[in-house]
């Protein structure tokens, strides 16, 4: 902008006046965000329906820790390792280890479950299991996958781990008193494949005495997690139950092994409806998992169907209605636009399996494939192929793509 330019535009901008050089939308656009009218009508019948916005905790009740106590235990604490003097040495020679071990059992004490419930709300796993209920996990699980090479991967909240480190049941361990009687389920709200509205039950274990899980009765045995091609991650939850009595299941007893996905068909909030004086959840893990190369072998194999796929359908390229004298085009790619793509497919692949032989090796390539002569009255894009079959490149020898 020129020094006269803007000797002009402060001449017609007034003192004290604001002057917006740009506009930056902050928040919702107005499409969607709602208006005052609309905000104070959802404001209005929250107020005279609280039960809108109600949530139910159906689980034990847990006395948070203010954060005055822990302060005072930090500072305790504090004042104790300050008069230790090999505390103070490993810490000036860089030695000093942090126990991640104990960091973790001190975490679970104090905000660990709360912060366990908001993980899983950001994940909206009680509103897909109860819907408007939830609890807060007072139990912790330890839950491992075994691996190979006296390796295992843990379920923490929300960490994926691969099916193929999934083939076989988790080890799964928890603190209880004795004579107490538990119900291990593990589901997926994600990727059935008949009814989207219910769940897939992967292994329910109920009347475990104690923490001993193979002493418990197995109804449904255990299922990797089976997500399909195309969805993404899926959730898979450990929900941890503390029975009051003995229960009987026996009408979820399913023959093992269970290969009908559709006998596993589950919906947790009808279970625990069923069972809510029975039963209380006490405890809660989840992990993510996306479809890797086992899945198709798994799918063939053991539950003998067809690997489901989900992708996008494209809308099918505009074409512009055929001319009879295109300009500018080549002559054989603007014949192929209005030809079926499978029959130029099966053509390109014959003509290149014409110099394929199982029992012999291929023709050389010339050392100067332009030095041959072509006649100069051949039209310029049949020249053009020529020179790209003498060079060895373009559609005939992209095998690997058709």
């Amino acid at each position: 902008m020129s020094i006269k330019l803007l000797r002009t535009v402060n001449l017609l901008i007034s003192k004290g006046q604001h002057v917006r050089y740009g506009h930056v939308l902050r928040g919702k656009p107005p499409t969607v965000a709602h208006s005052l009218k609309q905000r104070l009508e959802i404001i209005k019948q929250m107020n005279e329906d609280p039960m809108l916005d109600f949530h139910v905790n159906i689980g034990y009740p847990v006395a948070k820790i203010s954060r005055r106590t822990l302060t005072k235990i930090w500072a305790n604490e504090i004042i104790m390792q300050r008069n230790n003097p090999e505390l103070e040495r490993a810490s000036r020679t860089r030695k000093l280890l942090v126990n991640l071990k104990d960091a973790r059992e001190y975490w679970l004490q104090t905000d660990g479950p709360f912060h366990i419930r908001k993980i899983a709300e950001h994940y909206n796993i009680y509103k897909d299991l109860y819907r408007d209920a939830y609890f807060i996990p007072t139990v912790p699980l330890n839950i491992s996958y075994d691996l190979e090479d006296n390796k295992m991967v843990k379920v923490y909240t929300g960490n994926v781990i691969k099916p193929k480190e999934t083939s076989k049941a988790p080890c799964v361990i928890y603190n209880t008193e004795d004579g107490s009687l538990w119900t291990l389920l593990m589901t997926t709200p994600d990727g059935n494949l008949t009814n989207s509205s219910y769940e897939y039950c992967h292994w329910f274990i109920g009347n475990i005495p104690g923490n001993h899980i193979n002493k418990g009765e197995e109804l449904i045995d255990y299922l990797k997690p089976i997500p399909s091609y195309g969805i993404g991650y899926c959730r898979y939850i450990f929900v941890l139950y503390k029975q009051e009595c003995y229960i009987n299941y026996s009408e979820y007893k399913k023959v093992k092994p269970c290969l009908n996905l559709e006998e596993r068909n589950w919906q947790t909030r009808d279970f625990y409806a069923k069972y809510q004086d029975q039963l209380t959840p006490v405890g809660l893990a989840f992990f993510q998992s996306d479809w890797d190369d086992t899945i198709k072998e798994f799918y063939y194999s053991t539950l003998k169907m067809k690997m489901p796929i989900f992708r996008y359908n494209f809308p099918q390229p505009y074409i512009k209605k055929q001319t009879w004298f295109p300009l500018k085009e080549p002559f054989n790619l603007y014949m192929d636009k209005y030809r079926d793509p499978k029959q130029i497919t099966k053509e390109f692949l014959l003509r290149k399996l014409k110099k394929v032989h199982p029992f012999k090796e291929s023709e050389p390539k010339p050392q100067f494939p332009l030095a041959y002569h072509t006649h100069p009255d051949l039209p310029s894009w049949l020249k053009f192929e020529m020179i790209k079959k003498k060079l060895g490149y373009g559609r005939v020898n992209d095998l690997d793509e058709y």
